[in-house]
């Protein structure tokens, strides 16, 4: 019975995602809802894709370190002697005790249950009375995860069979390019727990339908609904402008020769399938999505600044104005999730591109996802 509940969902979100751009529409309630469903995203579409954990200079020194979990996996993020950033299995090979928590600097990962000793590139360096068990740095030092630095992001795949990540990001490099984020240092670092599917919190960030009306203080000044446009794409990412009125405050300069255009708005990109992020010419947002359950995500979220342009106190504003605006989404997220259970849910038509295009996009890169049936199956949309 799940299994053919599976395949006519993913039918119908075949034949949703296949739908032309001016009859796009929203997926049905049972795709934010569903428990068996979601287990079959995380194992057979989120467990094969990369996603961001952070930015590479929070761990700017060698020994530096945080700590994270993506699904079932502890993960140890880590910069080693040679200066290489790495993400390792947050485990001791003796038992499988957690060997850190949160952030910081060390010579060593020491594990608090026996003691085993690790280096800062995962290597086993001690295991006390066990030199006659056969441990050995060959057989027990912690295993690592693929991961890439790009743009200054930390990127990891638990798929050891995954295709690299930066080779296909051409497009969204040149999109960000002129605002030089790989030279962006983080001011601060925030982890919350929303309750709501995955996916919404995807569709809420990337469409600019909702920023005048959830917004009406904190974003539409400088964000109107009515500036938006959609901007590229491809089969990675979609993205958006957000663009400043007229009326508007400057925002800040940013990288030498950032033209005027992009320093007039917000590029909002969703690096599919979880990082969702806003570029502007001081500030760079990202947030990592990680999912829990069918109605429950980790949301780490990460603040970047330009060079020394913003004072501290204007970096408190900024940060002020992100934990409002997460606020006002999260309020309406919540609510929604509660109601995506009816069977009167709707799957409505989506908003003009400009305004939620970017959702169609995501539709269709889900579409891609998920693996292909050997024969069609019919589903009603």
């Amino acid at each position: 019975m799940i299994n053919a509940k599976i395949d006519a969902m993913n039918e119908t979100l075949r034949q949703i995602a296949s739908l032309p751009e001016h009859e796009a529409h929203c997926l049905p309630g049972r795709f934010y809802t569903d428990p068996d469903y979601f287990d079959y995203e995380v194992e057979n579409v989120l467990k094969k894709e990369w996603h961001v954990l952070g930015r590479a200079d929070e761990i700017a020194k060698p020994g530096d370190y945080f700590v994270t979990q993506l699904f079932n996996e502890n993960l140890l993020v880590v910069r080693g002697e040679d200066g290489e950033v790495r993400v390792l299995s947050n485990l001791c090979r003796h038992r499988g005790m957690p060997l850190m928590e949160g952030k910081g600097s060390t010579r060593r990962f020491i594990c608090s249950y026996h003691a085993w000793a690790y280096g800062r590139s995962g290597e086993l360096l001690n295991a006390p009375r066990m030199r006659d068990k056969g441990v050995s740095a060959e057989n027990c030092s912690l295993p690592s995860f693929r991961s890439e630095i790009w743009n200054g992001f930390i990127y990891c795949n638990l798929d050891d069979a995954a295709a690299p990540l930066s080779a296909r990001l051409g497009q969204l490099g040149a999109l960000l390019a002129n605002y030089q984020p790989q030279d962006f240092r983080i001011v601060r670092e925030f982890e919350e727990e929303w309750h709501t599917n995955w996916k919404c919190l995807v569709e809420n960030f990337m469409e600019a339908y909702h920023l005048s009306i959830v917004h009406p203080e904190t974003l539409h000044p400088y964000t109107p609904t009515g500036l938006s446009r959609k901007s590229m794409s491809d089969d990675s990412f979609t993205s958006y402008c957000a663009n400043y009125p007229d009326s508007a405050q400057s925002r800040g300069m940013g990288a030498p020769g950032l033209p005027e255009d992009e320093r007039r708005r917000s590029t909002l990109f969703n690096l599919f399938p979880t990082q969702i992020a806003s570029q502007a010419a001081t500030l760079l947002v990202s947030f990592a999505i990680k999912p829990i359950s069918v109605d429950k995500i980790c949301v780490r979220w990460t603040m970047s600044t330009y060079g020394d342009e913003l004072t501290q106190d204007e970096l408190e504003e900024r940060i002020a104005l992100w934990l409002e605006v997460n606020r006002e989404d999260r309020e309406k997220l919540e609510k929604m999730q509660k109601a995506l259970s009816s069977r009167h849910a709707p799957s409505g038509h989506l908003a003009p591109r400009d305004f939620e295009g970017t959702i169609w996009d995501f539709y269709r890169y889900l579409g891609r996802a998920i693996p292909q049936p050997s024969t069609p199956l019919r589903a009603a949309i």
